[in-house]
């Protein structure tokens, strides 16, 4: 009973924090009160840390919480605060200044809530909530028709992955009888299941995670999501665009079937490719950022295919504060005179080869029984060499930098060992592919980058043109997504005259 006590701490502080988005909707309340509601913001993170630290599983009714619970509430709570911080003065004047912190709240903490539940039902109303508010905070600049057809486009294609989940989930626990997430999955249960409503199953979950993730063929919602505010974009892409990986994971002995997997990798393999041709050749850096998630959502979906379930958890949530750092300081990305620039690279590239090559080598002989464990090494060692070169390219702030690069791998790791013991003690029958599965991948991977090198090298080619030119299209948004002088700015102009 004790430690249930940590999990009501929690609800009890997702109630206030609702509760107080409500009242910063009354016209009366004044609008420093927001600051009020911002700190409040907070609370649910704590309480789920110690949870975290203190209670370990704990379920109550519907609810269930566990170390996934724990540490997507404590993610979730820390991101909104640090970017409803931001939006204080980023969004102070706009017209509908409170009803963004409003939404804002309840998107980020449905996805709390979606995460803590532990009943098929409800997880089938709250996979949803958080795209609904997502589809609404892009839809409230009415007066902006971009912004209205995005919206629209958003939310055609979140129905289908509402619906894709919803069906999966009251399928599964009216076949089995049992409509607890933990017990409809045991084996007992899914043995009651015909082999094609496994596959069916399968193709549904793919589909409702593949969507929210950008994947393609589903990219250009993503790509069009450039109109939303610099606060939203940081929601978004650090919340929204993850939640495929934690649901694979949840139903991960569900999603079982071998070309299941084959399927997951073969969509993620191929919008690894787009979205880090998108990131190179578009120079709106927004729009950069955009094909970057779109790649990096592909890696964490290529993990989940290979079994690395613990591993993609631990990449969405290092990514999730990464890009919301990068979309929060957009505004700061134009250099301005008298600040230190870069250093004149290629020196540290070896140094960075050589750390690179080390930390894989290292992994690789420390986590002997690592789903993915070469896929992993690879991406490390490639992560560092990167990590590395930009880091000595600045001659202010690097060993900073490199402390708090190492400070985040170290709690990673951590992470990455608490989902590895769920494995291990049977509470998630994770797909283990067969090694020559792994292998394919990796080697594709590199003769991925190496043609990408070989190309680098011949930029006036044709084929490097062609394929320039096929990259700049994919990226671009569809007319109707764009707007070369929002009309709106005049209506404000009018107004703003009309009252002088």
């Amino acid at each position: 009973m004790g430690n249930e006590w940590f999990a009501w701490g929690w609800l009890a502080a997702i109630a206030v924090v609702f509760l107080s988005a409500i009242v910063w909707l009354f016209p009366r309340v004044s609008e420093r009160y927001v600051h009020v509601h911002v700190w409040l913001l907070l609370l649910p993170g704590a309480a789920a840390l110690f949870g975290w630290i203190g209670a370990g599983a704990v379920d109550i009714g519907p609810w269930r919480f566990d170390a996934t619970s724990w540490l997507s509430a404590v993610y979730i709570s820390l991101l909104s605060w640090a970017i409803q911080r931001f939006a204080v003065r980023y969004l102070h004047g706009d017209r509908r200044y409170r009803l963004y912190f409003s939404l804002l709240t309840w998107t980020s903490f449905a996805a709390s809530l979606t995460w803590a539940a532990g009943d098929l039902r409800l997880i089938a109303v709250c996979w949803g909530l958080p795209l609904v508010g997502l589809v609404a905070l892009t839809a409230l600049k009415k007066e902006w028709e971009p912004a209205q057809f995005v919206a629209r486009q958003m939310g055609m294609l979140f129905l289908a992955s509402w619906i894709a989940v919803a069906l999966t989930a009251v399928w599964l626990g009216a076949r089995v009888g049992e409509w607890t997430l933990v017990s409809a999955l045991s084996a007992e249960r899914l043995a009651r299941l015909a082999l094609w409503e496994r596959a069916v199953m399968s193709g549904l979950l793919m589909l409702a995670a593949v969507i929210p993730a950008g994947q393609w063929p589903f990219h250009r919602w993503l790509m069009e999501s450039a109109v939303t505010p610099t606060p939203v974009s940081a929601v978004m892409h650090a919340g929204l665009v993850n939640a495929g990986g934690l649901l694979l994971w949840r139903f991960s002995p569900l999603f079982h079937e071998t070309w299941a997997h084959v399927a997951l990798f073969l969509i993620a393999f191929a919008s690894i490719l787009i979205g880090t041709g998108i990131s190179l050749v578009h120079v709106d850096y927004k729009r950069q950022l955009v094909g970057s998630t779109m790649a990096q959502m592909g890696v964490m979906l290529v993990q989940c295919a290979l079994g690395a379930y613990g591993a993609a958890v631990v990449h969405l949530v290092l990514h999730g504060l990464f890009k919301a750092t990068l979309f929060l300081q957009s505004g700061s990305v134009v250099p301005r005179v008298g600040r230190a620039g870069l250093r004149k690279t290629g020196s540290s590239w070896p140094g960075g080869i050589i750390l690179g090559v080390l930390l894989g080598w290292a992994f690789w002989q420390a986590a002997p029984h690592e789903p993915a464990r070469l896929l992993s090494a690879l991406l490390l060692a490639a992560s560092a060499t990167v990590a590395w070169g930009r880091l000595t390219d600045f001659r202010e702030g690097r060993w900073l930098g490199f402390a708090v690069v190492v400070a985040l791998a170290l709690v990673s790791e951590t992470v990455r060992h608490q989902f590895m013991a769920l494995l291990h003690n049977g509470m998630s029958s994770a797909f283990l592919p067969p090694a020559s599965f792994e292998w394919l991948v990796c080697a594709l991977f590199v003769a991925a980058a190496l043609v990408a090198v070989w190309i680098a090298n011949r930029r006036s080619s044709m084929l490097a043109i062609r394929l320039y030119m096929w990259f700049v299209h994919l990226g671009e948004p569809r007319p109707a997504a764009t707007e070369a002088h929002p009309r709106y700015l005049a209506s404000y102009l009018k107004e703003g005259m009309a009252h002088e």
